[in-house]
């Protein structure tokens, strides 16, 4: 197997702290009495999470088009993963490195490990879409018809559509001694296939063709069109666009004769390293970091099943690649291009839309900030509306006593009101400073955009740390109150993106609690200037203190257990890999704490192994919305802490990013965390899995006669 530079998405560490993060964790990693590391692999764990995705997909309860959705989300998640972790594994096999990782798999083993398991997965998305989803989407009247089933007229509607919309941007390339193999540029639909010259084939003056012999051609599908062409007037009946162009190559090589074309896709790795240290313009080195981006390695090739194994071979050759990287797709290659179905006007066939709504307190409340100075505010969303952080920030902003607004914007999505209110804060007058994270994994392009105008409507705009990415969740806006400045926070544990928080659940608390404040102020002072502050009274920042503090709670759970006093913890995050905080876990677990952690995707704490982790349990809830949340609960003897906050626990979170997590002070807003929110959670019996000692996990189904909870769709309904 060949191999290509690392790329690292978000659920990943730096792509310069992976060797330094597995080093770090094969140190602190101890062996189970049999000798098995008491650790999961980190690679098949996630693609564990995603085939929870896929489960969901299969799951005949959806309306189809969430199906199909779901499908499509396995699909980007696995591009993601080749692109990130699949391409960081080749690169270590092909430097040589043979070092295992914690759970005892070298890279090369890791790698086969993934071809194993993925290639079953694939083959049952494809049965999924194939047999399944798109025969009862065609019942629903909503059909992809093959251009061969097409009537007449429907073939000169696509012929038509064509010459029209399709072959002028079409470009065919050749491969030969004066056309060398064309860059195949990651992610795009191709079609390849054979050219020769027609035995009566001429320049069309009487000479012979100035091609000689069989070569092969790639055209590549216009990113720009859609893959599906509409067919007639109903807007609900389609056929591919690669059928069409391959049935109309006598327009692209015209006196030629053309083997049957054969759809293919390449994936690339996406990650360079950059050497902050060196740069003298941050932003001016992710610009051409993003123009390096486009010609990594190639790291997949995705084929269909009829394409010839020497055709194969020579594209594998040609992306220096080796068999073991090559997938065979039984249906459409890119099922992401179906989500034009989506689109569709079907509310019969999707999710019933959901009611969100603005807490109460602030819609009685003359203004959010006579409301939040009376008490703190939690938001949880989707189920709150996100028109609740977006009024504050416009509130900033357009209050005539706020005199400063600080904010950390690592994904806000496109046309942001975000955005668009800091603009119009810092023309009024305002003190406006933005950290915009240029570093976020896929967003760089729209953040470097949205730096570019910040700046030129006078926002003082931070491009982020050098050796570090800030991944915080963190507004503060200073307003002058009489005589006095008071300090209004915002912590949450997602982005300032109003797109994502319909579709992500998220915590957020509106606070003005003069600690936090202050921390709050210093946060952006480290941030924004050459602060070295490290002493923090109310919020967790990483990496100042948070490993610290959490390391030092669940401690203090496992010393209220021996002690035979209350001692709980339950934890929500997106992953769990880190070792040091797993194995101070695995301390608390063996000293009678009892742990429950709500991990969405990749959990490297091995549950159920006796004498190690028999009081921890470890559950998974994938459904409609992303789990995205980051909720810590410490039992404490009675005295109750919960915290919320953007980090995960994970290597690259406590020590490479810069993160902050807040107390939830106010006692109601903490028994709701705990009794209503993580509780709930716990007793999901429709949507939960649990993680078994074997790394697989199972549905969780309710008992005879037992109540059905399903977390989201109680918070729905609440």
């Amino acid at each position: 197997m060949t191999t290509g530079p690392k790329r690292v998405a978000e659920e990943a560490p730096p792509p310069s702290d992976l060797r330094d993060e597995k080093l770090t964790e094969e140190r602190m990693t101890g062996a189970l009495p049999d000798r098995r590391p008491p650790l999961f692999n980190r690679e098949t764990g996630w693609l564990e999470f995603n085939r929870r995705v896929l489960e969901e997909a299969l799951d005949e309860t959806h309306p189809l088009l969430e199906r199909l959705k779901f499908l499509s989300i396995f699909s980007t998640n696995l591009d993601e993963f080749f692109m990130v972790r699949v391409s960081g594994l080749m690169e270590e096999v092909e430097e040589g490195v043979t070092e295992p990782s914690p759970d005892g798999l070298t890279p090369a083993e890791q790698l086969a490990e993934i071809g194993a398991r993925l290639r079953p997965m694939l083959a049952e998305q494809m049965r999924c879409l194939r047999e399944d989803v798109l025969p009862k989407l065609a019942g629903h009247g909503i059909q992809i018809v093959p251009y061969t089933e097409l009537s007449k007229r429907e073939r000169r509607e696509a012929d038509d559509y064509f010459l029209k919309k399709v072959f002028p941007v079409l470009t065919p390339q050749a491969v030969d001694p004066g056309h060398p193999f064309p860059y195949i540029s990651n992610l795009s639909l191709n079609l390849a296939l054979m050219v020769e010259p027609a035995a009566d084939a001429g320049d069309g003056r009487g000479a012979a063709s100035p091609v000689q012999g069989r070569r092969f051609a790639r055209i590549k599908l216009p990113p720009a069109i859609s893959r599906l062409v509409p067919l007639g007037p109903s807007g609900t009946r389609f056929t591919f666009l690669g059928s069409v162009i391959s049935t109309n190559l006598e327009a692209l090589f015209p006196g030629m004769r053309c083997s049957r074309p054969n759809l293919f896709r390449v994936t690339r790795d996406a990650d360079f390293e950059i050497r902050e240290d060196e740069a003298g313009d941050l932003l001016s080195t992710m610009k051409q970091h993003l123009r390096r981006r486009r010609f990594g390695a190639a790291v997949r090739l995705e084929v269909s099943p009829r394409m010839p194994a020497e055709m194969v071979e020579f594209l594998t050759d040609s992306l220096d690649l080796g068999a073991d990287d090559v997938y065979v797709v039984d249906g459409p290659v890119n099922i992401p291009d179906l989500m034009q179905l989506y689109g569709l006007n079907r509310p019969d066939l999707k999710d019933r839309p959901l009611q969100a709504a603005v807490p109460k307190v602030l819609r009685r409340g003359p203004s959010v900030f006579e409301v939040v100075r009376r008490q703190d505010v939690l938001l949880h969303h989707p189920f709150t509306s996100y028109n609740a952080v977006t009024d504050f920030i416009q509130a900033a902003a357009t209050d005539p006593d706020v005199l400063a607004i600080k904010m950390c914007l690592y994904r806000t999505g496109k046309d942001s009101p975000v955005i668009r209110s800091l603009m119009e804060a810092s023309e009024a007058g305002k003190q406006v400073a933005a950290l915009v994270e240029l570093k976020a994994r896929f967003d760089e392009e729209n953040n470097i955009e949205w730096a570019r105008r910040l700046e030129q409507a006078g926002v003082h705009v931070v491009y982020g740390m050098v050796g570090l990415k800030t991944h915080s969740k963190l507004a503060l806006v200073v307003r002058r109150e009489g005589g006095e400045l008071r300090r209004y926070v915002h912590v949450a544990t997602g982005n300032y993106n109003p797109t994502t928080s319909r579709l992500y659940t998220d915590i957020g608390l509106f606070t003005a609690d003069e600690q936090i404040g202050e921390d709050a102020t210093n946060v952006f002072n480290y941030l924004t200037g050459y602060s070295s502050y490290g002493k923090y009274d109310s919020l967790l920042v990483a990496p100042v203190n948070l490993r610290e503090r959490m390391t030092e709670m669940i401690g203090r759970e496992a010393a209220h257990a021996r002690a035979g006093r209350p001692a709980r913890i339950i934890a929500k995050c997106n992953s769990l890999t880190d070792v040091a905080l797993i194995n101070a876990l695995y301390e608390a677990a063996q000293a009678g704490v009892k742990i429950d952690l709500l991990v969405r995707g990749v959990c490297m704490l091995r549950p159920g192994v006796a004498g190690l982790s028999e009081n921890v349990r470890v559950v998974s809830v994938v459904g409609r919305f992303l789990e995205h949340s980051r909720i810590f609960y410490f039992a404490n003897d009675g005295s109750e802490e919960v915290f919320i906050g953007s980090a995960d626990w994970m290597y690259r979170n406590l020590n490479r990013r810069v993160e902050v997590a807040v107390p939830v002070r106010d006692a109601n807003l903490r028994k709701y965390l705990k009794e209503t929110v993580l509780d709930t959670y716990l007793r999901d019996n429709v949507k939960a899995r649990v993680l078994r000692e074997d790394g697989s996990y199972a549905r969780v189904e309710p008992g005879p006669g037992a109540e059905r909870v399903s977390a989201q769709d109680f918070f729905q309904q609440a």
